[in-house]
Formats: C-alpha cells, sequence, structure tokens
C-alpha cells in the first residue's frame, strides 16, 4: 500500500459480489417509489379540488353577472379551450346551449368584475 492513503492500510478489497441481492433492491426500488407517490399524490389532489371549488365559485359570479335569468354555471378545466390552458366558465340551461363567458386562466381567483356606471336621476 501506498502512504498516499493511510486509511486504506489493511483494507482487502471484496469478491466482488453485491452487498445487497437483485431481489432487494428491486424491493426498496418499490417502496421508495410507493413513498414518493405516497407523499407528492396527496397534494396534487387537493391542489385541484381547491382549483375546482375556486372556479366554480367565480364561474357563479360570473354567470349571475353576464346572463339574465336562470342559468346554471359550470367551470371546466380545457387544454385547448377559447382563453388557452386551464379553467373555462359556461353558463348551462340557456335555450342555445352551453355558452363561454369567460376564461379563468390555471389558477382561478376572485373574479374581477368591470364596474357598471351609477346613472344619476
Amino acid at each position: 500500500m501506498s502512504d498516499e492513503h493511510p486509511e486504506l492500510n489493511g483494507y482487502e478489497p471484496g469478491d466482488g459480489k453485491p452487498l445487497r441481492s437483485k431481489r432487494t433492491v428491486t424491493m426498496m426500488r418499490v417502496v421508495v417509489v410507493l413513498a414518493l407517490v405516497g407523499l407528492i399524490l396527496p397534494g396534487i389532489v387537493t391542489t385541484w379540488s381547491v382549483a375546482a371549488s375556486s372556479a366554480q365559485s367565480a364561474c357563479a359570479v360570473w354567470v349571475a353577472y353576464s346572463v339574465a335569468g336562470d342559468s346554471g354555471a359550470d367551470a371546466r378545466f380545457e387544454v385547448f379551450g377559447p382563453g388557452g390552458m386551464g379553467w373555462e366558465c359556461y353558463s348551462d340551461g340557456a335555450f342555445g346551449g352551453d355558452r363561454h363567458i369567460v376564461s379563468l386562466g390555471l389558477i382561478p381567483g376572485p373574479p374581477q368584475l368591470p364596474l357598471v356606471p351609477t346613472q344619476s336621476s
């Protein structure tokens, strides 16, 4: 042995066999993948449900503001929608079918309704 690495004095290399069997390594990999899915998936599901709830609430306000009469609101996530990828708001129950009201974006927030000028009498 050389004097460059005194901590390796007396080290004998192994016989070339791996420390763990293929079966053990495969099982460890499966457990790690399942653990990662278990950590990440609940966050994705929670984010999706909060976004869907926010989109539905904002869509209901937009439909009430834009459409006269009793019309339902339907918020849908669309990849190729009128406003690009994101949540789209439609009015339901109208005689002409669904009508696009507004694009809510990828992360829907509170509706930014235009101000209605007050009429002086």
